[in-house]
């Protein structure tokens, strides 16, 4: 039987959605916020030759340079006061979480609760601007020493750019956090949504005029359509799919009232890691690739030989992508996810899986279920970044979107629908109390 939040999301229509006064706000405050943000990345700075700019950024568009390009909307290519975007605070956070596991300070402020949270995200915001300083002033003295891209080099170059990228980057940090608040969904995915999402329909339209002068054979342009829809649909399942195992508590006599006795389950997401292993696997091999690009054929032999290998569609580009995707998955959901901690909280609130000693043997269980879990997801990841590689390289498909970018719209869609689909239930909820003649509904 379906359960009434099931039948309320059954019933969900245009007019509850233009009754609900406070999900329009949101969802008014997040577009407004976004639409800063976007207007922030046509900013250029100051100082900047944009001809040189141009040429530097399609020399390096295979490069880490040209994965940050993406998900900036383009920030990078323009050198923008957002040019690094907030992925320092992602970044930050990624460290924060690692240091969880080797730290027993951070480790003992995770388990305070909404107290230990509140500082871990303090000193996240430490990290933050101290990654943001060291890669601002990195683009700075980099673009200093890429030929004439900065007009006027010297001190006062290098320091207004620092304040001014790390100052963006605060500003966005801030202003996610203000979307995450006031808006609907978390703000920071949200930034880079917008950007990836951004330079998507200028991809879409060079791609499409192709088709119609004849470059693309029309019937591969709706083969590629076809297969992106199946991509589509093939990321949407596999991010909610889940393992459910099943948790029992036992009955306990309270006064004259038997109390307990439920059953409830412990859900385990099929990919854990989300978006992670990719993002990290990619920035290590377009490393190489970044630094042969700024030396422009002046760096050592071997460098360009690795450079070489290690191109897009190349087999031992494949081959080191796949594997870092699935080293990093299993390594970044040991760190997240700890099957010693989760039997213990079940052994304290009394509960346990059916058939299965409550305590090591339960971990062990959980750490079973989680291993066979984390290898479908990580060939899961794989065949998704690896199938637009596959489709650039071998048949000199024009429209590049590739899997991290995919995962990471199809994923922040998913949650935002959820979002506003939770705040349309509260407001129905909010309206049927209204309406009913509860004892004490006016207090």
């Amino acid at each position: 039987m379906a359960s009434a939040a099931e039948q309320l999301a059954a019933n969900l229509n245009f007019s509850a959605f233009g009754k609900a006064e406070e999900l329009k706000k949101r969802l008014w405050f997040t577009l407004g916020a976004l639409i800063i943000y976007r207007l922030g990345t046509y900013i250029p700075l100051p100082g900047i030759n944009p001809l040189a700019l141009a040429e530097i950024i399609s020399r390096n568009q295979s490069g880490i340079l040209g994965m940050f390009n993406v998900f900036s909307g383009g920030a990078v290519g323009r050198m923008a006061i957002f040019a690094l975007n907030i992925m320092p605070y992602i970044s930050a956070s990624i460290i924060i979480q690692l240091m969880t596991s080797v730290s027993s300070h951070l480790e003992a402020l995770k388990k305070e609760g909404e107290s230990g949270r509140k500082k871990i995200t303090q000193y996240t915001r430490y990290g933050t601007v101290l990654l943001a300083t060291l890669q601002a002033y990195g683009i700075a003295a980099g673009l200093e020493g890429a030929g004439n891209v900065v007009i006027e080099a010297g001190i006062f170059f290098r320091l207004s750019t620092v304040i001014t990228l790390v100052g963006g980057t605060i500003f966005l940090m801030w202003l996610g956090e203000q979307i995450t608040a006031r808006g609907v969904g978390n703000g920071i995915s949200l930034i880079i949504f917008a950007g990836i999402v951004a330079e998507l329909p200028g991809a879409l339209f060079s791609t499409f005029e192709l088709g119609r002068t004849g470059a693309l054979p029309t019937f591969f342009l709706f083969v590629l359509i076809v297969m992106i829809g199946a991509v589509i649909g093939a990321i949407v399942f596999m991010e909610r799919a889940q393992r459910r195992l099943l948790v029992q508590y036992p009955k306990r006599q309270v006064g004259r009232k038997m109390m307990g006795g439920e059953a409830s389950h412990l859900p385990l997401k099929l990919n854990v890691s989300g978006v992670i292993p990719p993002i990290f696997a990619s920035s290590l091999l377009l490393l190489p690739i970044t630094v042969a690009n700024f030396s422009a054929g002046a760096g050592p032999e071997w460098l360009t030989t690795v450079t070489t290998l290690l191109g897009h569609g190349q087999p031992l580009y494949m081959l080191f992508y796949a594997s870092g995707i699935i080293f990093f998955c299993f390594f970044y959901t040991s760190i997240v996810f700890n099957p010693e901690d989760t039997a213990e909280n079940l052994r304290k609130n009394g509960g346990f899986i059916p058939g299965i000693r409550p305590g090591a043997k339960t971990a062990e269980y959980i750490n079973y279920i989680l291993t066979r879990l984390t290898v479908v997801g990580a060939l899961y990841l794989t065949a998704v970044c690896l199938l637009p590689e596959i489709l650039v390289a071998q048949y000199s498909v024009p429209f590049y979107f590739g899997g991290t970018s995919l995962l990471i719209v199809v994923s922040v869609t998913m949650d935002t629908v959820a979002q506003i689909q939770s705040h349309l239930l509260a407001h129905q909820y909010e309206g049927l109390i209204k309406k009913s003649r509860l004892k004490g509904r006016n207090k």
